[in-house]
């Protein structure tokens, strides 16, 4: 198994910026990609990021590119979501998730990923 902990989460101004951490543990050998998703309140979770565990085949949610930033630093092992002029409707809780299949996937698909984070809340205010 992989266990994901999150931490970075808060509540910001809009335009601010902040950083998302998310550190695996367990079986990271196994790791294949990471995603970040998010969940707004009464909404779906939708597909935010993506990143393959060697640090390539980075893929963003229309709705981020330009202003998020996946990234991976092999060092502390460890996935980051650089969110910079943050919005309103940013506000959601953002969840990391492991894939650990290898295979062909659909890296925006939610069913794709096997482990998931606890979750960090982020509150953008206008």
């Amino acid at each position: 198994q992989v266990q994901l902990v999150e931490s970075g989460g808060g509540s910001v101004q809009a335009g601010d910026s902040l950083t998302l951490s998310c550190a695996p543990s367990g079986r990271t050998f196994s790791i294949y990609a990471m995603g970040w998703f998010r969940q707004a309140p009464g909404q779906e979770r939708e597909f935010v990021a993506h990143i393959r565990w060697s640090g390539r085949n980075i893929y963003y949610a229309d709705s981020v590119k330009g202003r998020f930033t996946i990234s991976r630093d092999n060092a502390k092992n460890t996935v980051y979501l650089q969110m910079n002029n943050l919005k309103p409707e940013d506000t959601a809780v953002y969840y990391c998730a492991t894939k650990t299949q290898y295979g062909s996937y659909i890296y925006s698909d939610q069913d794709e990923y096997d482990y998931w984070g606890q979750g960090a809340q982020v509150t953008v205010s206008s």
